[in-house]
């Protein structure tokens, strides 16, 4: 590489700088000692178009580290991005293309939201799982629709958090050849020398987990790094760059944290200029840098072309895997809802079967488990299991790593072409709750699927046993939760996920057998709530409201006070929050009178949500302890999930006029 290139690399440094600067806020380290080896992966070998920044081939990079946000806005706009100057001077200013960290459909070029450290390392092996399972699945003869690698720049923080080893196990294991991650290995973190902290040998470690290593000992050295990037195209591993570099080099403070977090001040900043001979104003580069950049963006533009015109004909010869790489939607036409009503079946089960019919319309479905699929039962029956040597497997075995897995569903959804979910039991949505977060924030149709949903675990205890995640999941902005009552709804819940494409969604399922309930034969699922029990009267003496399997145990409370107390009752089933709180306030209305004040909520879980429903006024049975262990009939009726106690309940209401 050439003066030119270097002028390239610095004119990535102090575009970032300047833009730091003049936010007085951001992090500059990483956007000076990371320049090289992101200027040699973006110009010498990253496939992209900025005119078509979601092109199905082409090479995604992932800034895990994503505090470095000023370096991927710098690569963005000289690569001729939609990230103007203007865009660049607003750097971490409200409502900017330039946010403090990268947000996915915020900032054209930006392939995944990241900041959370450690996640953008975990999206980026779903990405990587998904090229080789779509080139396993739609790639034909003479027809090599997906060819292209992922890539991530990672800091030694990302490599610190947990998910990161999750991740590199289940990249290691499923051998994903064309994952390279480049490691600025800088030493430092937001604290201070990593000595403080750590000790770890990232050869040693990604080596034990099936991952090739190489080494970069000068971050400078533009010709170094090309040729390590090269070698790692050869390999049949997923490769690890450590590529070691000195943070915030040429400034006062190089080496140390001081230029991990906060703009490095006027004074410092002439000191860097002096340093780097770099003779310009603020957002002033050296003539021909503008230049060079496009020479390099033109290069790349006749492998997008032959692949726009291979598609196409693609398009016309596989008419039906067009439609499938390029529809959001899942095609529900198989789904049917033959289950007899006063027959019992756990809402697993009928999941169970709402998959296999989903997977045999739709082959681009396609996901896993945390070593759970036989609980959870969300394998896909004769479909095989994704690994090295059969990539077109649909059956991912994650391990026991949730938050690894939930990462890597995302990575999938963010990359394209196929539909991904993953799987556990509920109370481990603890472990992936962030990345169900960045679902949301991204606007990916993620699924998770979590079963076991209640106190009716019975014997494994409070630790198995979910209380809070209902209301953790419900107060994340953009998911959409179901807990359904049965059969019935648990199959019109799946067909209301399969037409989300914006936002994740979260199926809940029991355990334990549920009877299939008349009333939910039609169940208005997509409304969020309905009535599942009219009154007899416009004006009912109360309402129940209920989820899941309690939804059964509203009906026969209702049965049994309008026997007794001569009450005129309304039941409620309500299997999304989300989507009742969106409907129209008619519908709303409808299904919840505002004149009835009289309302008792059932679940077994968390009340406090519970109260935008039934007012001050009214009551909620729920769980606000932890659980226990015994077995599942008697935990429930312990906490007073029964008949007697609803009614008991609801009677007490009136007392408290």
């Amino acid at each position: 590489m050439d003066k030119m290139d270097q002028a390239g690399v610095d004119s990535l440094r102090f575009m970032s700088i300047d833009m730091i600067e003049k936010a007085m806020s951001g992090h500059p380290g990483i956007t000076i000692d990371a320049a090289p080896m992101a200027y040699v992966l973006w110009e010498k070998f990253l496939n992209f178009n900025p005119n078509d920044p979601q092109w199905l081939n082409r090479d995604r990079f992932v800034l895990s580290a994503g505090h470095g946000s000023a370096l991927l806005y710098s690569l963005l706009h000289f690569n001729k991005y939609d990230v103007s100057l203007d865009d660049i001077k607003n750097f971490r200013q409200l409502n900017s293309k330039t946010p403090g960290h990268p947000e996915y459909g915020h900032t054209a070029g930006v392939d995944a939201t990241t900041g959370p450290l450690g996640q953008g390392l975990g999206m980026a092996v779903g990405m990587a799982m998904a090229e080789a399972h779509l080139a396993a699945q739609y790639n034909k003869p003479d027809y090599p629709l997906f060819d292209h690698y992922t890539y991530a720049l990672v800091g030694d923080g990302d490599l610190m958090e947990g998910i990161s080893q999750e991740a590199i196990n289940i990249a290691g294991d499923k051998g994903l050849r064309k994952l390279i991650v480049l490691y600025d290995s800088n030493d430092i973190s937001l604290d201070g020398p990593l000595s403080l902290s750590t000790d770890e040998r990232e050869k040693t470690r990604f080596e034990a987990a099936g991952w090739d290593y190489l080494k970069v000992a000068d971050g400078n050295n533009l010709d170094d790094i090309s040729k390590a990037i090269a070698m790692a195209k050869t390999t049949d591993k997923p490769t690890l760059i450590e590529i070691k570099t000195i943070i915030g080099y040429n400034t006062p403070d190089a080496g140390t944290n001081k230029v991990h977090g906060s703009a490095l001040g006027e004074t410092n900043v002439a000191a860097t200029r002096k340093a780097y001979h770099w003779d310009y104003r603020p957002f002033e580069y050296p003539a021909g840098v503008a230049d060079r950049f496009g020479q390099y963006v033109a290069a790349k533009k006749d492998a997008y072309d032959q692949w726009k015109q291979l598609f196409g004909k693609y398009a016309a010869a596989y008419p039906t895997e067009y439609q499938q790489l390029t529809t959001a939607e899942l095609d529900t036409s198989a789904v049917h809802d033959d289950y007899e009503n006063g027959s019992s079946v756990a809402t697993r089960v009928v999941g169970a079967d709402v998959l296999q019919s989903l997977a045999a319309k739709n082959p681009q479905l396609w996901g896993g488990s945390a070593d759970l699929f036989s609980s959870n039962k969300t394998n896909l029956k004769d479909d095989g299991i994704f690994a090295k040597g059969n990539y077109a497997g649909r059956n991912v075995y994650f391990g026991v790593r949730e938050f690894g897995m939930a990462a890597a569903v995302n990575g999938i959804n963010l990359h394209g072409g196929s539909r991904a979910y993953g799987s556990t039991f509920m109370v481990f949505s603890d472990y992936l709750k962030a990345a169900i977060r960045l679902a949301a924030l991204q606007h990916l149709p993620s699924i998770f699927i979590f079963s076991h949903d209640s106190l009716a675990v019975g014997e494994d205890g409070p630790t198995h046993e979910p209380i809070e995640q209902l209301a953790m999941f419900r107060t994340i902005p953009n998911v959409q939760v179901f807990r359904p009552a049965d059969a019935h709804e648990t199959v019109a819940a799946w067909k209301v996920i399969a037409k989300t494409t914006d936002r994740p969604s979260i199926l809940i399922e029991s355990r334990q057998k549920l009877p299939v309930l008349p009333e939910t034969a039609n169940a208005a699922v997509d409304r969020g709530a309905y009535i599942v029990s009219a009154a007899k009267t416009a004006t009912p003496d109360g309402i129940l409201l209920a989820t899941g399997s309690e939804v059964q145990l509203a009906l026969a409370a209702k049965k049994q006070l309008e026997e007794t107390g001569n009450y005129d009752l309304q039941v409620v089933s309500v299997p999304s929050m989300e989507l009742f709180d969106r409907q129209p306030a008619d519908y709303r209305h409808k299904v919840l009178p505002t004149n009835v004040r009289k309302r008792l909520a059932i679940e077994m879980g968390s009340t406090g949500l519970w109260y935008k429903y039934v007012g001050l006024d009214g009551k909620v049975i729920g769980v606000d302890t932890f659980g226990k262990s015994g077995k599942g009939p008697e935990v429930i009726k312990d906490f007073g999930f029964t008949v007697d106690h609803v009614v008991e309940t609801f009677n007490q209401l009136w007392q408290d006029k």
